[in-house]
């Protein structure tokens, strides 16, 4: 997987033939969102990866034990999204990732928000299940990711969401 758009040396800018394992922040809400997530990690073979996620059940998938959980939010409830924000904003200064991913839902959203403001690279995958549309996380959220795809030819657009294939 492209890790997204390449920078330029003013942006920090990594070098084609570093082979330094990048650290990952993989976020996801739960149900389908968290499932493409995981479908994606032979994507991130080699890499350091630490998933989030709202469900203790889902952080319970991670092998290795490297998830955190966070609030479950929704748009309709600006409590829990300040929470779910803060909460957000701890993990991205305390793990530092370089590349955060996500697959969709407020977790993401907030995610890539913040992970961007921290100088990480950020990719966000649309849900498979907006086969007629985009989420509405996704039309808010990708024209500020450096990687913004779809998973629905038809979906794609020039300046974004590119398609590249489907996760399922």
């Amino acid at each position: 997987m492209s890790w997204g758009r390449r920078r330029t040396a003013s942006e920090g800018a990594v070098d084609v033939g570093d082979t330094t394992p990048r650290r990952v922040l993989a976020v996801a809400s739960s149900g389908g969102h968290w499932v493409q997530l995981r479908r994606l990690r032979p994507a991130f073979r080699g890499q350091e990866v630490v998933y989030v996620t709202v469900r203790a059940e889902d952080a319970a998938e991670v092998d290795d034990g490297r998830c955190r959980l966070v609030p479950d939010a929704t748009r309709w409830d600006r409590l829990r999204l300040v929470r779910l924000a803060l909460t957000m904003a701890w993990i991205l200064v305390r793990e530092r990732p370089d590349v955060v991913v996500s697959t969709g839902a407020a977790p993401g959203y907030l995610a890539l928000r913040l992970g961007r403001l921290l100088g990480a690279r950020t990719v966000w995958v649309d849900s498979m299940a907006n086969a007629e549309e985009l989420s509405l996380s996704g039309r808010r959220i990708g024209p500020h990711a450096d990687l913004w795809l779809t998973q629905w030819p038809h979906l794609a657009r020039p300046g974004g969401p590119d398609y590249r294939g489907q996760v399922v």
